[in-house]
């Protein structure tokens, strides 16, 4: 990192560094951060490297191959042999090989089949299978694996950002309510100490009982004492919504003076893609295309294992000719050819890696019925517990009011003398407890909405 960017880090508030407002940070651009910069998103991607690299590897199993052999042995001035023999292979998909040859050889000690014409021998033809590696070989099941194994990367990376942007929305929904809280606390403090200063100046007039100011007093240091408590905890949750934010593998910290915007239900299905969920299917999630394409991967291991019960049997065919440049020199009159069979006699081997291959797909089968099944229960639930959620806001929100009128209202007989501080910071304290249920209350909604999002495995689009 140069000076300069070091200087701004650490001398001008973090947040002004990633172009927010001196005093605020918003969900959408807490999230936008942690999409661009999080070392885990970037961790993430890396699977999708991985897997193209993977493939990259698999279709170099049919890149064409240069060979070229040379041998040469000389012994007291006596040249014994010289042999040349290059070769030109071209791999394709049904383990057909394409091959041109180069042969020249010479020497005293010649063994007479190597004996070519004296500007060498050319040739060209054909290798194939007609048992294993006929339909399926380890060239086309490594391509094959590879292309699968390519899908269930970007699979799992989308599973692994999920999880880091479902975790980042918890730390900052932690973080509002934490900052609503405080703010809840410091306002009630003040109330109190407004109240402190009138009833001790009733009580100096004598118009009320030394008892009413101790008692006023004693709602002050309570104030005060939560509201320290709540101070620590917007701490904790300042920090810990810090560890989503980097800048350029920097970490970045919010400043004390910088506060979390209010999240409403529709950013966060907004943010978090949860507008479109009728038209969601099971079958795209992350996790059931991963194991899917783990499926195909192990399927693609059965048919080679099953490949391998058939016996081997590979055949070569070239065409010889001194001239390559004449076409019509390549004819069946002048021939290489050659066979190859072989055959395990119990195939022990080759039946115990067919069976155990068949039990991995089984596996793997088992445990994709259980995830789906796992899943679509989850989100049910989830659902639900959204749905309940709302309600539950809207009930908390009417109790607050009934709670504030009552509050009022008992000021107003205090103001006429018909009630007492007691009284007073009784239903102060009410409302107070209220207010914090309604502001935990709606961040496990909040919190809800993010778990569903997870639950899905879904990406965000914005």
């Amino acid at each position: 990192m140069n000076i300069k960017k070091l200087f701004i880090l650490l001398l001008i508030s973090p947040l002004s560094v990633l172009g927010q407002t001196k005093d605020s940070l918003s969900y959408a651009e807490f999230l936008g951060y942690v999409k661009q910069y999080h070392p885990v998103v970037k961790q993430a991607d890396l699977k999708i490297e991985s897997g193209i690299a993977t493939l990259l590897k698999a279709r170099g199993g049919f890149d064409p191959k240069v060979e070229v052999d040379f041998n040469e042995k000389d012994f007291k001035n006596r040249e014994y042999y010289e042999k040349l023999y290059a070769t030109f292979k071209i791999p394709t998909w049904y383990g057909i090989e394409l091959k041109a040859n180069f042969e020249e050889n010479s020497g005293y000690y010649l063994n007479p089949e190597n004996t070519v014409p004296e500007d060498g021998l050319f040739s060209a033809g054909i290798g194939f299978s007609l048992g294993q590696g006929l339909f399926i070989n380890k060239r086309m099941a490594d391509l094959k694996k590879a292309k699968f194994f390519k899908e269930q990367s970007v699979a799992e990376r989308n599973l692994q950002v999920n999880q880091a942007l479902y975790d980042a929305s918890l730390a900052y929904f932690n973080w509002v309510q934490a900052y609503k809280e405080y703010k809840i606390y410091e306002k009630f403090l003040e109330n109190a100490t407004i109240r402190f200063n009138g009833v001790r100046s009733s009580v100096i007039a004598g118009d009320k009982a030394g008892i009413d100011s101790l008692e006023s007093g004693i709602t002050v240091k309570n104030r005060k004492l939560e509201l320290e408590q709540a101070k620590v905890a917007l701490f904790k949750a300042r920090l810990e919504a810090s560890n989503f934010l980097w800048l350029e593998n920097t970490p970045v910290e919010i400043a004390e003076n910088v506060f979390p915007m209010a999240v409403i239900e529709d950013e966060v299905d907004n943010y978090l893609g949860l507008n479109n969920l009728e038209n969601f299917n099971i079958q795209n999630h992350p996790k059931i295309i991963a194991l899917n394409r783990k499926i195909d991967g192990l399927s693609v291991d059965q048919r080679l294992k099953a490949n391998k019960l058939l016996p081997k049997i590979d055949l070569q065919y070239n065409f010889l000719t001194e001239t390559p440049d004449d076409t019509n020199s390549l004819n069946a009159s002048s021939y290489k050819a050659m066979i190859n069979v072989a055959m395990p006699l119990f195939l022990r081997k080759e039946r115990g890696d067919l069976k155990l291959s068949k039990i991995k797909v089984q596996d793997a089968n088992f445990a994709l019925s259980d995830t789906q099944l796992q899943l679509q229960n989850k989100i049910d639930a989830i659902t639900n517990e959204v749905e309940s959620f709302k309600t539950q806001n809207i009930l908390i929100v009417d109790i607050v009011k009934d709670y504030e009128a009552m509050l009022i209202g008992e000021e107003r007989k205090f103001s006429f003398g018909e009630s007492s501080v007691f009284l007073i910071n009784t239903r102060e304290k009410k409302l107070i407890d209220v207010q914090v249920k309604a502001v935990k209350l709606e961040n496990k909604f909040l919190s809800t909405k993010a778990k569903l999002f997870n639950s899905l495995g879904i990406l965000p689009t914005n």
